[in-house]
């Protein structure tokens, strides 16, 4: 958290801050074009917000993008704001509102955090439905293949469609599938109104990815939602959504006994077996 505050404390990088929270997923260029600075200057300044993690960059093609990362803000208002009563971290309040809800240019949802775990357990708190059930509330009934449907199970709830399927499949790494349908029975146990259901049935699929890298002690993971439509019912809807749902995710991850051992049939069981299978005999 100090590093947070060190970054915010300088003018410049709070304008760079500034410039994403108006328009997020820009490039280096882009930013230095809005500031009196040299491309040196900016590229150091981004490289600071990025060690405090209130940046993370995704690679599109030769670009690099910038984005605002609302994680650090969550953490500065659940350990100062929820516990003092005062209006002088009104502004910080205002910060973290401004994160969560602005809408990106680009209608993509980019949040980074750092977990206490490792890859294979963090891959397996994501894809395990033992697990998923515990922190999510759903399961998903898949074999993890690319191109494999996917099924998504809320209690008695099964939301299934055509193009509902499992996009990557890089383990330990990467992990990207389509967002699940919005069905009518998804939207009674949720419990949506009917303008509601309309709207957000009749928007095109979107995607989700989660890419793992180690980090020391820690595991970096980023979440990519993304492939909304301009003016996306959804995609005002979700970044709350995510915010909650990876905060769920990280205290499961870090509380997971180190020696919990996958569910029969899960996928991390099904690649214990395998790597077992081709272990060499001797």
């Amino acid at each position: 958290m100090d590093d947070v505050f060190r970054a915010l404390a300088d003018p410049s990088r709070r304008r760079l801050l500034d410039s994403l929270n108006q328009r997020n997923g820009q490039t280096l260029r882009e930013l230095c074009a809005g500031l009196e600075m040299a491309r040196q200057s900016v590229s150091k300044h981004l490289a600071l917000l990025e060690e405090a993690n209130l940046v993370t960059t995704v690679w599109r093609g030769r670009e690099k993008l910038h984005y605002l990362n609302a994680e650090p803000i969550n953490a500065i208002a659940d350990r100062w704001i929820n516990q003092y009563d005062r209006r002088r971290v009104h502004l910080f309040a205002d910060l973290k509102t401004a994160l969560e809800r602005e809408t990106m240019s680009d209608n993509d949802f980019v949040y980074t955090t750092y977990i206490k775990t490792t890859p294979e357990r963090l891959w397996q708190a994501i894809t395990d439905p033992t697990f998923t059930k515990q922190y999510w509330g759903v399961y998903h009934d898949t074999d993890w293949k690319v191109g494999s449907p996917m099924e998504w199970h809320l209690g008695d709830v099964t939301m299934a469609g055509p193009g509902q399927v499992v996009l990557e499949h890089d383990p330990y790494r990467r992990l990207a599938f389509t967002w699940h349908t919005i069905t009518p029975e998804f939207a009674a146990a949720v419990e949506m109104d009917d303008d509601l259901l309309a709207k957000t049935s009749s928007e095109p699929l979107s995607r989700v990815s989660f890419d793992i890298e180690p980090d020391g002690d820690q595991v970096k993971l980023t979440v990519i939602h993304s492939g909304f439509e301009p003016g996306s019912t959804l995609r005002a809807m979700i970044s709350d959504g995510w915010t909650r749902l990876i905060s769920d995710l990280k205290s499961f991850a870090e509380s997971m006994p180190r020696k919990e051992q996958p569910s029969p049939g899960s996928e991390a069981a099904k690649d214990s077996a395998e790597a077992k299978d081709n272990a060499p005999v001797g």
